[in-house]
């Protein structure tokens, strides 16, 4: 393994999500959108739809307003 490909892992080493279901992912998307908090890692990183996070119980308008990120 290369000197570059080394600190890439060991940069990204403590910024991973660990072990998080995509259930999980979607109740945390929910409370950060509650806080309005940024969520588009999450969102991107599972590929959500808005369809799951509404049957979550996300807000329906805040839902919209992310348009862009699905």
């Amino acid at each position: 393994m290369g000197k570059a490909k080394k600190r890439s892992i060991a940069l990204g080493k403590y910024n991973q999500i660990s072990n998080l279901s995509r259930q999980e992912a979607i109740l945390k998307v929910i409370k950060k959108l509650e806080n309005r908090e940024d969520v588009s890692e999450l969102i991107s990183l599972f590929g959500l739809q808005p369809e799951e996070l509404l049957e979550a119980g996300a807000e329906y308008e805040i839902i919209k307003s992310l348009g862009e990120f699905f």
